[in-house]
């Protein structure tokens, strides 16, 4: 069993800061990590390995620097890892990104046959859960989103039935392999990273394809050329600054101060009052 985990070297969120004039992410001085949503479907990939003696290849496309994303993941235990690394993937959308990621799986399955692909629901630099799908769609396999719990894989029939949520509820899907998973957050809890692993993955000779190596012969498909997407400004939320109100009232009369205060919040907020009656009304 081969299964190939897609993930994404991308800035600590919490440390990205915009230009006030350029109106552009800094990423000076910004830590990269593992996008955190693709550690939820690594682990779940190195369990199916612990299971079924799966080999566990990590992918991934970026920069030369994303080489140590992928070496994280081979110190929890991945098999292999390719970055495929051009300046043309340079300024790539989601569109322009899923074309080259499901090149180089093809270009993988030439040498050992691809039975599962994992992917994050997200990314928290883009937010906008369209990767995974979009390579299922341009390999034309089957597709689950938002899985929760892998139940059972039954490589003679080539079947998985996993559960996935759903609004109102969860769903038990059954499906053919290969397939693509794009895993919940909150569903595992990542295995940490043995001392001899560290140790492995710190010489471990990441492999590194340009375009032509990744199978890519179309140019005008990757990089800024194959993305529609504008990007036409990028901003920081406005922060919001109020000045603390201070309600004093008798400690003995506290019926009496939370009508006070009800009554404040709704003189602020004159429609709130008549929502939650229609609320109320409407069941």
């Amino acid at each position: 069993m081969h299964i190939v985990v897609c993930i994404k070297q991308v800035p600590d969120s919490a440390q990205i800061r915009v230009h006030p004039v350029t109106n552009t992410i800094m990423r000076q001085g910004v830590p990269a990590i593992v996008n955190p949503y693709d550690l939820f479907s690594l682990e779940e990939a190195l369990r199916l390995k612990d299971r079924f003696d799966a080999w566990v290849t990590i992918l991934s496309m970026g920069p030369p620097q994303a080489e140590d994303a992928l070496r994280r993941c081979i110190s929890y235990g991945a098999d292999d890892a390719v970055l495929i690394t051009d300046r043309s993937f340079a300024g790539a959308d989601t569109l322009a990104t899923s074309y080259a990621l499901a090149a180089a799986i093809r270009q993988i399955a030439s040498e050992r046959s691809v039975d599962m692909i994992f992917a994050g629901k997200q990314t928290i630099d883009g937010d906008t859960a369209q990767v995974g799908p979009g390579i299922a769609t341009r390999m034309d396999i089957q597709l689950l989103t938002y899985v929760s719990r892998i139940l059972e894989i039954d490589l003679g029939r080539r079947t998985i039935m996993a559960e996935r949520r759903a609004e109102g509820g969860v769903q038990v899907l059954e499906t053919a392999l290969p397939c693509l998973v794009t895993m919940l957050e909150n569903t595992n809890d990542l295995r940490f990273a043995t001392l001899p692993r560290v140790i492995h993955a710190a010489g471990f000779p990441v492999r590194k394809w340009n375009r032509q190596q990744a199978g890519i012969d179309d140019a005008s498909k990757i990089g800024l050329k194959g993305s529609p997407t504008v990007v036409r400004k990028v901003f920081g939320a406005t922060p919001r600054a109020e000045d603390t109100e201070m309600i004093e009232f008798d400690e003995s009369s506290l019926q009496d101060a939370a009508a006070q205060l009800v009554r404040k919040i709704f003189t602020r907020h004159p429609t709130l009052e008549m929502d939650l009656r229609l609320t109320e009304r409407n069941g």
